[in-house]
């Protein structure tokens, strides 16, 4: 005891007298921590701070405020929107024809440009005051979802004026007169605008762009004016071939002083009519087979006034600044948009399909092969929805969460990749054969397309999640690191000793949430809801403990090595993710009314989220050195072993009994997917064919019935079955033509196309022809663009 009272005693005085503290622990500690911290580029500590930190900072705060999550506003349409939704969009979807668009004209109709243009779809984020629709994110996010049910093309084309662009960057930094001369007519589709800024060498890494700006002066319109003389070569930009408007990225230099400031002056972003003098649109790319306009765009020595920078001379080198603070914010709304459509058409037609497809006399939906990608299909398009609403829901509040936008961008995306997998696997032939009838060959091309834009995947969980989320959202680690920074030695120390004591304090009380919550089970863990979803929110808690623990454990033993060491740090991000997307999951089901319906789907999406929590947790145990220190840290979090168990069996046929059944839950499940007004169209057809089916259920048990008794004869074609049926007064006569149109449906939904020779040899000769016209292309892309 005199001895425990003695280490008691010392610790005290080492850690609550402040000149003990500062010179035995913080000075040390400060100084190893400005040693082995990185140099941060101006680039990296720009993205750092761009955007907000939102719920992500509570997952990472090992003791999230479940009260807040579910105080957060809902995000909802405003009756404008909902208005345009059933109004405006609902024409422009009956306009579309997907298999004309990317086969036959590889181009939306002219019809449908005049339209998108006429009815705003280029200015949702257009103030009104120039003729924009100022729509909110949520509003954005499911129209172009929407869209991308019927055409991935139409979609993309709808999305990028809406997302990163002129557009948004003249809303937020263009000056007055920028404005007054190009919103109007973005608005009203006058003007089609592009923005330029992924190169042959500067792709994820945007920030290594070569294209090079000098400010000088020369002769422009007959005076001489000053400005930046340009040269740039650019490509993978959408909308480049029809464009009006360019707006450029470029680094800027200034040999001359003419600024005041010698050297790079840094990214520059300017805009820049299409017609200008110099400015070249090159050949067009042809996106895994897609038909939206993307192409090339390049100039040498192009000149343009100081005045067309994009918030003029004062915006000066503040592009890269203005790039991701936009970035942070689009990237929540377009791709994640077009994963959910995904999830929504998926789910629609392979449930449907799954009913009316028949093998060995039963429903495929019926065989537990096909259960098992069915369930999964319908866990992942609720968990779509809910990530994409609850993301839109941030940014209509004023919030721009970049960690929280970089989550669903990636696993958005990766969703929606695994979705479309599991629906072709359960369409099998009718999902390979290209044509009219086939709803999903389109979404398939489209996922790469997905995945690689605004960041490609494995920069995004590698790099993004994790580096920046650990920064922004943990607490003190950013404050530290500006406090490491600081030139003045005993001012950053002053501030750093301030910090280091809550983040000691931090660390020790996460880790005894984390062992509390691991030895308990987690049942005594707090919860804001009873009922089936409350065991949830207690193992998050743990988990968001476990998560805060391991972060902090390890950039005290990484340091500036962490940033290398991607495959540690992207599991960590994935746990991260993972309790996102789970929230996500849990505030749709209590803004959705508590549905008891929607129970199956809910306990599979978290599940499958907090499983995959868990399987990071354990790479990151198995792969971490020391490896006693990950042991340590391992029995900490869970002393028992990780147990998180993927969806089982049982969870999943509950779930495609809700998808393989007519009614409310299922329909609002995919309340997204379009279905055409048209006899002929995919969707539909397959549709009517699953209800039509449903509908005769009890018709079809007598017939097997009959046949099972032996009273008409087995193993014969159903129409000779409904006829015996019918003569043996077994059914009615409005019962057999009931289900002989049902048939007929189901037959027309399980057909695919065909075509005929002479449409394979037009094919062929038109794609001889534009080879030849792009090899005997001048543009200095041509190689770069067949490559």
């Amino acid at each position: 005891m005199t001895v425990l009272l003695i280490l008691i005693i010392a610790v005290a005085i080492l850690f609550g007298v402040t000149d003990i503290r500062k010179k035995w622990i913080s000075e040390p500690i400060f100084k190893m921590f400005k040693r082995i911290l990185p140099p941060m580029s101006e680039t990296e500590k720009e993205a750092m701070e761009a955007g907000d930190v939102w719920w992500d900072g509570e997952i990472f705060s090992g003791k999230p405020d479940w009260h807040k999550l579910h105080n957060y506003p809902d995000a909802k349409l405003t009756d404008k929107e909902q208005a345009f939704i059933d109004n405006q969009l609902e024409t422009l979807l009956a306009m579309l024809n997907d298999f004309e668009i990317v086969h036959d004209s590889k181009d939306l109709p002219k019809d449908v440009w005049d339209y998108l243009k006429r009815e705003g779809f280029f200015a949702m984020i257009i103030p009104q005051e120039y003729g924009g629709l100022a729509f909110s994110a949520t509003a954005n996010s499911t129209i172009v979802a929407k869209i991308a049910t019927r055409s991935v093309s139409a979609a993309v084309c709808v999305m990028v004026p809406n997302s990163l662009g002129p557009g948004e960057l003249l809303t937020h930094y263009g000056t007055q007169e920028q404005k007054d001369r190009w919103l109007p007519g973005l608005s009203n589709g006058t003007e089609v605008p592009c923005f330029a800024l992924t190169g042959p060498e500067a792709g994820s890494d945007a920030g290594a762009i070569p294209d090079k700006g000098i400010v000088c002066e020369q002769e422009f319109e007959g005076q001489k004016t000053l400005g930046i003389r340009i040269t740039w070569n650019k490509r993978y930009i959408t909308l480049a071939p029809v464009a009006t408007v360019l707006g450029l990225a470029f680094k800027l230099y200034d040999p001359d002083k003419l600024l005041g400031e010698q050297g790079e002056l840094g990214i520059t972003c300017a805009l820049i009519p299409t017609s200008h003098p110099g400015v070249k649109i090159g050949d067009r790319h042809m996106p895994m087979g897609l038909a939206f306009m993307n192409g090339t765009t390049y100039g040498e020595d192009v000149f343009i006034p100081l005045d067309w920078v994009i918030g003029g001379p004062s915006y000066v080198g503040k592009g890269w600044r203005m790039l991701v603070e936009c970035l942070s914010a689009g990237r929540g709304i377009s791709l994640p948009a077009l994963a959910t459509a995904i999830g929504h058409l998926g789910t629609k037609t392979t449930s449907a399909y799954s009913y009316i497809r028949k093998q060995f006399g039963l429903s495929i939906g019926k065989f537990e092969g096909v259960q098992e990608a069915l369930a999964r299909i319908g866990g992942h398009a609720y968990t779509l929805e809910a990530a994409r609403k609850f993301t839109t829901s941030a940014l209509d509040t004023g919030f721009s969460p970049s960690v929280v936008t970089a989550i669903s961008k990636y696993h958005m995306t990766e969703l929606g990749r695994e979705v479309v997998n599991d629906s072709l696997d359960i369409h099998a032939g009718k999902g390979i054969q290209l044509g009219p009838k086939n709803y999903l060959g389109h979404l398939y091309w489209g996922v790469p397309v997905a995945i690689t834009v605004e960041g490609a995947n494995i920069l995004t969980r590698n790099l993004m999640i994790f580096g920046q989320g650990a920064t922004r959202c943990h607490p003190y680690v950013y404050k530290e690191m500006e406090a490491a920074a600081n030139p003045d030695f005993k001012a950053g120390l002053k501030q750093f000793d301030a910090l280091l004591i809550k983040h000691i304090a931090f660390t020790i009380r996460n880790t005894g949430l984390a062992l509390f919550h691991g030895l308990t089970l987690c049942k005594f863990g707090d919860t804001p809801v009873g009922g089936e979803t409350a065991q949830y929110y207690k193992q998050m808690n743990r988990l968001s403990a476990g998560l805060a623990l391991c972060a902090d454990v390890s950039m005290l033993i990484l340091g500036g090595a962490l940033k290398r060491k991607e495959m540690i740090s992207a599991r960590l991000g994935d746990v991260f993710s993972q309790l996102y997307m789970a929230s996500a999951v849990l505030k749709r089901y209590e803004e959705d009314g508590r549905q008891i319906s929607d129970l199956p789907f809910v306990h599979y999406a978290v599940q499958n989220c907090l499983h995959k929590a868990g399987v990071a947790f354990e790479g990151y145990f198995d792969n971490f050195r020391p490896r006693w220190l990950a042991h340590l840290i391992k029995r900490l979090i869970f002393p028992y072993g990780v147990s998180l168990k993927a969806p089982n069996d049982i969870l999943a046929r509950r779930v495609c009994r809700a998808l393989l059944k007519t009614g409310e839950t299922r329909d609002r499940i995919t309340n997204l997917c379009y279905m055409g007004v048209d006899d002929n169209d995919a969707v539909g057809v397959v549709e009517a064919a699953f209800i039509a089916m449903h509908a005769c259920q009890a018709i079809e048990l007598k017939i097997h019935g009959a046949q099972k008794s032996g009273k008409i004869p087995r193993r014969v074609p159903l129409e000779q079955a409904i006829a015996a049926a019918e003569k043996e007064q077994l059914i009615t006569a409005e019962e057999a033509q009931q289900i002989l149109h049902a048939d007929k449906l189901r037959k027309q939904a399980i057909a695919v196309d065909s075509f005929p020779a002479e449409f394979f040899t037009q094919q062929s000769t038109q794609s001889s022809a534009q080879s030849g016209t792009q090899q005997n292309s001048n543009s200095p892309n041509s190689a770069d663009t067949a490559a």
